[in-house]
């Protein structure tokens, strides 16, 4: 990217979070929700949200300036990006995401940045993704929120792997609410998918397989995926958002565990937040590696040749690598040689 040249564009990096909290303000009150119906005043939009006038002719104003809305005369409608992604009930909603895990777990958890980069851990409530996940509460929150924004992904990655009819069982190491479970079983009718993740997560997990009625197809194992056995004698071993969340001496372990357990001709496929070789970008990625630092210090920058290599460091030939979610994360298969 460009480097930055003018106060003015500091000025738009240092004010970013209040767009974020314009947007997870909106999303609260269900702003966009109420505009699907078709135009309205800001009076209109006040009596619909229950928000006085004032204050939402003021959150209007920001939602107009920042693209989420469209102004016209004294009508207010939603974006192009707004109408599809931001609407609940709709398809591609995936606010529930953005206004429960990024504003009401990431956002206060970016307040402690300043202090994990010095190692100072007075004050930080969780020091690790474990501790996080210890906690019932947050754990309910951040699987239920995450479940809709990796359902996407999951039929996407799922799709590209085309699996053959022969692979029947996956083991999904911190599959979480087991979103990508449920979209590769969704895909593959043969396939058995475990789940294996922390007590509190799958607790969550066990409840939308139940929704999907795919409890004969999707199983859970509550454990540590860094220190648990794995069950062994797997066609697929899938590792999503997991690198990004473990030190960086974890990853070897995780890499010859994967392997161990896979039958010849199995596959690994490792789906992260990602920067290029050259760590330059994108920008969306490094935010994130940035902000998983905060309960992972410990934790890596992730690049493409650095998975790559530890998957082949453990004995796998690379299939593909791609972006997975553009601008974000990428995703790695790798095949264990028969």
């Amino acid at each position: 990217m460009k480097p930055i040249e003018t106060a003015e564009d500091i000025s738009v990096l240092a004010f970013g979070f209040m767009a974020s909290k314009a947007l997870f303000a909106a999303l609260h009150v269900d702003v966009f929700g109420a505009l699907d119906s078709g135009p309205k005043t800001v009076i209109e939009l006040a009596g619909a949200t229950k928000v006085p006038p004032t204050r939402m002719a003021t959150l209007v104003t920001a939602l107009v300036a920042v693209g989420l809305l469209a102004r016209d005369g004294e009508k207010i409608t939603n974006g192009p990006a707004s109408a599809q992604y931001l609407v609940r009930d709709g398809a591609n909603y995936f606010g529930d995401y953005l206004r429960f895990q990024i504003d009401r777990q990431m956002y206060p958890f970016m307040e402690h940045l300043d202090k994990v980069l010095v190692g100072d851990s007075d004050g930080v409530e969780f020091a690790t993704y474990a501790d996080w996940m210890a906690d019932k509460d947050q754990a309910e929150l951040f699987s239920r929120s995450q479940h809709s924004g990796s359902l996407g992904p999951g039929a996407v990655l799922a799709k590209r792997m085309g699996l053959g009819e022969d692979a029947t069982s996956m083991l999904d190491v911190g599959g979480g609410s087991g979103a990508f479970s449920i979209m590769f079983c969704k895909r593959y009718p043969n396939l058995q998918a475990t789940v294996l993740d922390f007590p509190n997560v799958i607790e969550v997990g066990k409840r939308f397989v139940a929704e999907e009625k795919m409890q004969d197809r999707v199983d859970f194992l509550a454990a540590d995926g860094t220190t648990a056995n794995w069950p062994d004698g797997q066609d697929v071993v899938l590792m999503s958002y997991l690198f990004s969340g473990v030190p960086e001496q974890a990853i070897p372990d995780l890499c010859a565990q994967a392997y161990r357990v896979l039958k010849p001709g199995g596959l690994v496929a490792v789906h992260d937040f990602m920067v290029g070789n050259d760590r330059s970008g994108p920008p969306l990625a490094a935010l994130w590696q940035l902000q998983h630092m905060v309960y992972t210090p410990d934790g890596v920058g992730l690049t493409p040749m650095f998975v790559e290599d530890a998957l082949r460091d453990a004995g796998f030939e690379i299939d593909q690598s791609a972006d997975l979610i553009p601008g974000m994360t990428q995703a790695m298969v790798a095949r264990k040689p028969t």
